[in-house]
Order: C-alpha cells, then structure tokens, then sequence
C-alpha cells in the first residue's frame, strides 16, 4: 500500500510555540512513517504530558495520550498484546526522565521492539520552563528562580547501561538526518532510543539555535563507526 504524507498529517491544529523544535521532530515523523509505508492502522504513537505529548493528536495513526511518566508502560502493553504493532512512544526530557525514568530503565531491560523518541529541551515548556533532569548544574533559564542544583542526567548513557541496542542522538531542525535516524530506529528490532536535541523557543534562551548552530556535529563526519563497540575493536578495523 502506497502512502502519502497527507495521509499521516490530521486536521488538529499544531498549537506548539513558534520556534519550537517539535515541529521539526514532528515534520521528520511525517517523512520517515512515509518512507517506510508504514500502515497507520498498524501503527501506534503513545506519549505523555507535556509539549511533546500533543503529537499523539497530530499523526494519523494509532494514539494514546497516556499519563504522566507512563507512556513507555502503556506502549509495552500494546506490544505486548500485540507484537504485529509498530509501537513508537515519544515524551518529554521532564515526563521520561523524571517521573517515567524507572519505566525507561525497565524498557531497556527487557529490550522490546519499541522506539522511544525523547524531546529532549531541557526544561519543562508546558509548566513555564522549571529546570528539567537534563538541564546541566548552575544553569539557569528565564522561568527560574534560582540555578539549577542538579547535575544532567546523561541521556546515551544512560540508555546504554539500561540495555537498549539502538541508541542515537539528533537534532529537531536536522530533518533529514532525524528522518533516517527515524526510520532505522523503527526498523530495528529490539528497544530503540534517540536522543533528540531541541530548543525552547519561550523558556530556554539558552539551548537556542544559534547554540546548537554552533555546537553541533554529526559523528560520521569525523570518522567514527557506530559498529564499533570497545577500544580493542576499533584497533581491528
């Protein structure tokens, strides 16, 4: 079955922030589902509270808009009474990490064939911009009262140490390159992770894109093979 990426885009009104980084994840999700046919009555977005969890509402598939912190736990329901689902969650750095963080953990674990997408802004936008668990220590953005207490939470690292076997890391308004991350993510079988980086158009001025602009770049550039696990095996190849 041939689909268009009309067929994936609903009539619900994006009411994100201009500027925000969810319009290019979102726009990336039309693309990849798209490229990969994907049959919306076979597929499921389950997200959580927060920005990033009104794209359950903007993707013509299957969606769950679940509870705080437990989109990933709704989704290992739905895969596991129906493994034929392709099953995608997508939350918020705040409803993943914080509140979620023991489900993400537990995902990796058991390695089910579920891709997590993690908007990943380091504050929480929905609730005016409070430090969120990947906001680095002594930061402080506009809707702080005070410096962030807290160090970051490592985000590759931590998904790597949980378990799971695809884990990637891209940029919101990097659509071409977050669309293949998407779509390799999907096919892959087993628990997959990225790590999308955004900005907070309203909350955050300092993760802005002029930051990521110039702070960002892409590993294949400089050499570096994602089939290489250790040391030692690199010096094989």
């Amino acid at each position: 079955m041939e689909l268009r990426k009309h067929v994936y885009r609903t009539d619900v009104w994006q009411d994100w922030c201009p500027g925000c980084g969810n319009y290019g994840i979102v726009t990336s999700v039309y693309k990849a589902f798209e490229e990969l046919g994907l049959d919306p009555s076979k597929t499921v977005i389950v997200s959580g509270i927060g920005c990033s969890g009104k794209i359950a509402h903007f993707v013509n598939v299957n969606g769950v808009h679940a509870l705080h912190g437990r989109a990933i736990p709704f989704a290992m329901g739905i895969k596991i009474a129906n493994p034929e689902l392709t099953v995608v969650v997508h939350g918020g750095d705040g409803d993943l990490l914080g509140i979620g963080m023991a489900h993400f953990v537990a995902l990796g674990r058991r390695n089910l064939d579920i891709t997590v997408v993690l908007h990943n802004n380091r504050v929480y936008g929905l609730t005016k911009g409070q430090a969120s668990p990947t906001l680095p220590r002594y930061a402080k953005s506009r809707g702080m009262v005070k410096p962030n207490l807290h160090d970051p939470i490592n985000t590759i690292a931590l998904a790597l140490a949980s378990g799971y076997t695809f884990v990637a890391r891209s940029y919101a308004f990097l659509g071409e390159h977050l669309k293949e991350i998407l779509k390799r993510a999907i096919m892959h079988k087993g628990a997959a992770f990225i790590d999308v980086l955004q900005p907070c158009a309203t909350y955050d001025e300092i993760f802005t894109p002029d930051y990521y602009r110039k702070h960002i770049y892409r590993l294949e550039e400089i050499g570096w093979d994602p089939e290489v696990r250790s040391e030692d095996e690199a010096k094989t190849k």
